[in-house]
């Protein structure tokens, strides 16, 4: 659901007596009134940059939806602004027209500053584009001293046309560094249909993409196109500022540093899981799915496992079992979470499942939605990778890193060699809460919940 822009009245255009009137009279003494319930008679409003998220500081405007100029009714997408984890479409909250946009594409802003000024009236756009100017000097800096730079190197030749790799298809928002305009429906279709944003010419305002757009780009012929072979398109040489992702998946990095953690690994059989998701696979679930149902019933067992510390003087355990799942997207990382996972039955889990991948490759997660997590998973078996260790995000008591699940030599208990799938797990830990037997009984539960799976159907 996209987000409601936050509005304040130019108090310069009216006597403060006269800024707001109230609906239905005056509220009882004591009693707090909703913003909503208030009419602001100021004829310019200043369109604030929204907190998309409760770790939101700044935002990035991507797009403006719609044009200096335009007529905007109440609830009509204005800006697309890229938060610390996804885009989102943000709509006015009064009628009015967009007298001055103060804050271009592709620059950003702090939470609760204005990035553009919205007219009650066209009369009033001239008055609300002369409050802009004043607006710009009045933030602008100086700018620094210039200094002799070496002149830059000249641009590389240009790249052959590389193959699409079908394992990694280009996010439909981006390529290159550049930024398609299109509401969320259309990148979802777009991806659903495999057709590239950037190939269509948009009809929605301000040459947006919608998804009638979309729909008519997948029904056209396809043109064949010479295949070349693949090439990473990676400006070598150039030092490339973080994206807005990736500056928070930093900053969460380094706060992660402060918290004394510790590491168990542990080796599960998994023949008969593997057998039970080829039994299953074809209702839709996935092994994903299957791992995190199988975590969250452990830890019900080991509440300590589940919990979480957060100011060093006090743990909470937490009353849901939440399940986070980390997800490679294009420009970083981000962990959709799976709410109540010990209560979801595993065929509901595995569609929630897709549906929140789906929505993290489309940048269109809603902020509960991947920062609620109480316990962690990252796998990398798909990729064959026999073990790892990972990092424990801040405000969470454990992570659980997947190897793969391969063939292996081992001891039967009748002194004979056999072979069994095997899959190799380390879980990190905040030691301030988890102790290694705390750990070791949780691993344990698993364990047994893993080489008997026949619970996690239920």
């Amino acid at each position: 659901m996209a987000g409601l822009l936050h509005l304040q009245s130019s108090a310069a255009l009216l006597p403060p007596a006269s800024l707001l009137r109230r609906r239905g009279g005056v509220a009882p003494p004591g009693q707090r009134r909703r913003r909503a319930c208030f009419r602001v008679e100021a004829k310019i409003r200043e369109i604030f940059m929204p907190a998309l998220s409760s770790t939101m500081t700044e935002g990035k405007i991507v797009s403006w939806t719609a044009a200096e100029g335009d007529r905007l009714a109440k609830g009509d997408p204005v800006v697309v602004v890229e938060s610390d984890k996804a885009d989102m479409d943000v709509e006015t909250f009064h009628d009015g027209f967009l007298a001055a946009v103060l804050v271009p594409a592709g620059e950003s802003a702090p939470v609760g500053s204005a990035i553009a000024l919205l007219a009650e009236s066209e009369e009033e756009i001239p008055a609300a584009q002369s409050k802009a100017a004043s607006f710009s000097s009045s933030s602008s800096p100086p700018p620094p001293p210039q200094e002799e730079t070496p002149p830059p190197p000249p641009p590389p030749p240009p790249a052959p046309v590389a193959a699409v790799s079908a394992a990694a298809p280009p996010s439909p928002a981006t390529q290159g560094g550049a930024r398609v305009v299109a509401s969320p429906y259309a990148k979802k279709l777009s991806k659903d249909l495999n057709v590239d944003l950037f190939s269509i010419t948009g009809s929605g305002p301000g040459g947006r993409i919608v998804a009638k757009d979309v729909e008519a780009a997948a029904a056209a012929p396809k043109k064949a196109t010479p295949v070349a072979a693949a090439r990473p398109d990676v400006p070598l040489g150039l030092t490339v500022p973080f994206t807005t992702m990736q500056g928070a998946v930093s900053k969460n990095m380094v706060e992660s540093l402060a918290v004394p953690t510790f590491r168990v690994g542990y080796t599960f059989t998994t023949d008969a899981l593997d057998a039970l998701y080829k039994k299953i696979k074809a209702k839709g679930v996935t092994m994903t799915a299957l791992l995190a149902k199988a975590t969250a019933m452990a830890l019900v067992q080991h509440p300590v496992i589940n919990s979480s510390c957060r100011d060093g003087k006090s743990f909470t355990y937490n009353s849901s079992i939440n399940i986070a799942v980390a997800v490679a997207i294009d420009g970083g990382l981000i962990t959709p979470v799976l709410p109540d996972a010990d209560k979801v039955d595993i065929y509901s889990l595995s569609r929630k499942w897709k549906e929140l991948v789906d929505k993290a490759r489309a940048k269109q997660l809603q902020p509960h939605e991947y920062n609620s997590g109480t316990f962690t998973i990252s796998n990398l078996g798909m990729f064959g990778v026999d073990r790892f260790d990972a990092i424990l995000p801040p405000g969470t008591g454990a992570i659980m890193a997947v190897g793969a699940s391969q063939p292996t030599l081992v001891g039967t208990k009748d002194g004979r060699i056999g072979i069994k799938n095997q899959m190799q797990v380390n879980v990190t830990a905040d030691h301030r809460v988890i102790y290694g037997a705390d750990l070791a009984a949780f691993l344990q539960t698993l364990s047994k919940i893993i080489e008997d799976p026949k619970d996690l159907t239920f």
